[in-house]
C-alpha cells in the first residue's frame, strides 16, 4: 500500500511537469506553426501520465484508510477531501483535458489546435492544483 501511495504522490510531479510543458508548448506556437509529431507526443504523454494517475488513484480510493464512508464523514475535513473533493475534482480535470485533446484533434488549423490544447489543458491544470493535497493544507500528505 505504501508503494502505491508514494507512486501516486511522486508521479504527480511527472504529470504536472508534462501538463505545464504541454501548455507552454501550445501557447508558444505563433501564427502558422505546424502541429508536428513532437507536439502530438507531448500531449499524448501528458494524457498517459494523467490516466496512470487516475488508475493509481482509483486503487487507493478503494483501499486507502483515508477514504472511509462512516457516519459524519462529510464533517471531517480529511475524509471529505479524499472521499469526495479530491476524487471529483481530479476526475473533472481529467475529463476536461481529455475533451480538450479530442477537440484539438478535430480542428484543422495548426494554430487553432495549439490554442485549443492550451486553453483546455490550462483549465485542467488549475483544477488539479486546487485538488492536490498539498502539505500546507494539513490533509495528511507530503511533498512526495
Amino acid at each position: 500500500m505504501e508503494i502505491l501511495k508514494h507512486a501516486h504522490s511522486g508521479l504527480r510531479w511527472v504529470a504536472l511537469i508534462l501538463l505545464i510543458v504541454a501548455i507552454v508548448n501550445a501557447f508558444s506556437k505563433k501564427g502558422v506553426s505546424l502541429y508536428v509529431k513532437k507536439d502530438k507526443m507531448i500531449n499524448l504523454f501528458t494524457m498517459i501520465s494523467l490516466h496512470t494517475q487516475l488508475l493509481l488513484g482509483l486503487i487507493l480510493y478503494f483501499t486507502s484508510d483515508k477514504v472511509k464512508f462512516i457516519e459524519g464523514w462529510m464533517k471531517q475535513p480529511m475524509l471529505r477531501f479524499y472521499g469526495m473533493e479530491h476524487f471529483v475534482m481530479m476526475l473533472a480535470a481529467l475529463v476536461i483535458v481529455t475533451i480538450g485533446r479530442k477537440k484539438a484533434e478535430k480542428v484543422e488549423a495548426p494554430y487553432s489546435k495549439h490554442q485549443t490544447i492550451g486553453k483546455w489543458y490550462l483549465i485542467g491544470l488549475l483544477i488539479i492544483l486546487a485538488a492536490i493535497p498539498w502539505p500546507f493544507r494539513n490533509l495528511g500528505a507530503g511533498w512526495f
